[in-house]
């Protein structure tokens, strides 16, 4: 007969809660996926209370002061003038060098930007801001970007490849691996960028693609390669 230990707990008994969590997310996919966008959301927002890459470093201020600049250029100038060296557009200093889907989404933001704070975009004077405000609506802009395009893509993704009669649970743990990709929401939302953008397009492409939805599929990754 083999001793047990007093002490120790039953393996099985771990494996049965992790059974009952799988057989939970079964019955209960919509209620555990909106409960992983809540935990990625958070985490988001979490890492958004921290420095940015260059903060307060000048000259340069590092990629925030970047982004910043395109929604600056973008909103002052006329669009002909967003690539070419002026008095007006140092290209020099940051200057706009992503392909057009870059410069469109910037200039979405940045005209909502000038609402909000509208010093933090004003050509010229802006340069290096980084007043609270400015801060939070664009840590704010990079947490919407992501709602609205790379966590539906990832979705999308993650159901395409998905074959017919997928447990539940495997599509979950799939779609919040992707959502709390750690690469990339340090990058985007520690560092400063839009990476979420290009890559939820790429994602829904893919997905649709696995779907045999390949029109579809070739604009959504199109938009992607156009964005970075």
């Amino acid at each position: 007969q083999i001793p047990r230990c007093s002490g120790c707990r039953p393996i099985g008994r771990g494996m049965a809660v992790g059974d009952g969590l799988f057989a939970w997310a079964e019955r209960h996919e919509a209620t555990a996926l909106l409960l992983g966008g809540v935990v990625a959301l958070a985490l988001r927002c979490a890492l958004a209370l921290f420095p940015y890459s260059g903060q307060g470093t000048p000259p340069m201020f590092g990629d925030f002061e970047a982004q910043r600049h395109w929604m600056e250029i973008t909103t002052a100038l006329p669009l002909r003038d967003w690539y070419e060296n002026s008095t007006e557009n140092d290209l020099m200093y940051w200057g706009l060098d992503y392909p057009p889907l870059t410069a469109y989404h910037s200039y979405v933001v940045g005209l909502a930007g000038h609402r909000v704070a509208p010093e933090c975009f004003a050509l010229f004077t802006s340069r290096g801001h980084e007043s609270l405000r400015c801060l939070i609506f664009m840590r704010a802009s990079v947490i919407v970007s992501d709602l609205l395009v790379y966590l539906p893509g990832a979705a999308v993704a993650v159901r395409g490849f998905c074959a017919e009669g997928e447990a539940a649970g495997f599509r979950i743990a799939a779609t919040l691996g992707l959502w709390m990709l750690p690469s990339l929401v340090l990058i985007d939302h520690g560092h400063f960028q839009y990476n979420g953008v290009c890559f939820g397009l790429c994602l829904a492409a893919a997905g649709c693609v696995a779907r045999g939805r390949v029109l579809l599929g070739s604009v959504l990754y199109t938009s992607g390669l156009l964005y970075k």
